[in-house]
């Protein structure tokens, strides 16, 4: 006589289930260190140094030689492990970190839009993030700075995309270097399937600037982890420049400019968002870098003059010379205080170089099935923009005269 086997109880199973994921929260806090340090040189020198990577930056007429290396420190390394197989999870299940931002919010409304479970960490404030439920999104409070609130919003989980970054007045390291290592290494030892890291154009050719160093280890830090991952190199953002220059005009305040050429290849976020789920959804292009560029470059002044046509005035512009910003950057850097500013301040001195932020995009195209027609042109969407807001103050202005004879 055959006996068939049990089969266990659903409740069973799901504690069964619940253990195993509480198991893996504990083990995956347990691997993050209480701090992380970043350990990175950028120095002058002609020595080798193993297992770090060397760039040739040009400045003036010669060139200098910088020799880079760069660590998590402490255990983070050895921590790296996937703990084995959990509770089964959907692949549409995704969660967006940095959801309240300007990229993260179109990447919450995109994947709604295309029938994804969407879950988003926030930080805990005053302020929730009420409009990500509003859309149908969950939304989990944790800390990137803060490692052990990291685990349990990776439960349930397949794929994580990662459009955080620190406040301007946090420290750079807090939440872009140790922070994110700490949600890879959390990412590793839950089982997520999959890890999408934004990072930033030509940030392997600035090792001199932290942000963009940081933004260089962290792909490494993600390569060396073993997590499946798409690691996508972002130009510039179109919603970026209704604040800084279409706005300020229309208010017929100043706007800030350099005397850089500068060039720019601004994307809207919500082409980076499509774009995004198409390579989310290729499973060859786990491992692969892309970068996302608009389809033209364009310098400040040919910004502010196409805003300037838009809005059918003149802007009063306040132009900053690049070497005032690099006497800034180096008077900073006397005071500990100042040295944050000083990393913020190298940044734009790199905006404002002769450099340009753009790649040629048909290999991409090609790659995501796209059709470059379909990309937003930065005219396209700065007109549509005028041509919205130009009517609504038409129409504000309209019901003032009217209230005016009627009362």
């Amino acid at each position: 006589m055959v006996r068939k086997r049990r089969e266990p109880e659903p409740e069973q199973s799901n504690k069964k289930q619940e253990k195993s994921d509480q198991e893996r929260q504990n083990l995956a806090i347990s691997l993050v260190p209480a701090k992380l340090q970043w350990r990175c040189s950028v120095a002058q020198t002609t020595l080798a140094f193993p297992n770090s990577r060397s760039i040739a930056v040009g400045e003036g007429r010669g060139r200098r030689e910088w020799r880079v290396k760069c660590s998590s420190g402490g255990e983070i390394e050895k921590g790296a492990v996937n703990f084995g197989p959990g509770s089964p999870v959907r692949a549409t299940n995704i969660l967006v970190v940095g959801a309240t931002g300007t990229l993260g919010r179109q990447i919450v409304r995109r994947a709604l839009d295309e029938g994804y479970d969407v879950r988003c960490l926030v930080r805990p404030r005053p302020a929730p993030a009420d409009f990500l439920r509003d859309w149908g999104a969950t939304v989990v409070n944790a800390d990137l700075s803060k490692p052990e609130s990291i685990p349990a919003t990776l439960v349930g989980i397949h794929t994580v995309i990662d459009c955080a970054t620190g406040r301007p007045e946090e420290p750079i390291k807090t939440v872009d270097w140790e922070g994110k290592v700490a949600l890879i290494q959390c990412a590793k030892a839950m089982g997520i399937q999959k890890y999408v890291f934004y990072s930033i154009h030509n940030c392997d050719k600035h090792p001199e600037v932290p942000l963009m160093e940081i933004k260089y280890c962290t792909e490494k830090f993600l390569r060396d982890s073993g997590l499946n991952h798409v690691i996508i190199r972002l130009c510039g953002f179109m919603q970026g420049l209704i604040g800084q220059y279409a706005v300020p005009i229309l208010e017929e305040k100043s706007v800030w400019g350099t005397d850089a050429p500068t060039r720019i290849a601004y994307m809207d976020t919500q082409d980076i968002a499509r774009l995004t789920f198409i390579a989310i959804r290729n499973d060859k292009l786990n491992g692969k870098l892309l970068t996302f560029a608009g389809p033209r470059a364009w310098t400040t002044q040919e910004v502010i003059t196409l805003c300037e046509r838009l809005a059918g005035q003149d802007a009063n512009v306040t132009t900053v010379p690049v070497s005032i910003l690099r006497l800034t950057r180096q008077l900073t850097r006397f005071f500990e205080w100042t040295n944050d500013v000083a990393d913020r301040l190298s940044f734009s001195e790199v905006l404002t170089s002769d450099t340009v932020f753009s790649v040629p995009m048909a290999e991409t195209y090609n790659l995501l099935g796209v059709d470059s027609k379909d990309i937003v042109s930065l005219e396209k969407y700065l007109q549509d923009y005028f041509t919205n807001i130009l009517k609504k103050l038409k129409d504000l202005k309209a019901q003032s005269k009217q209230t005016d004879i009627y009362f």
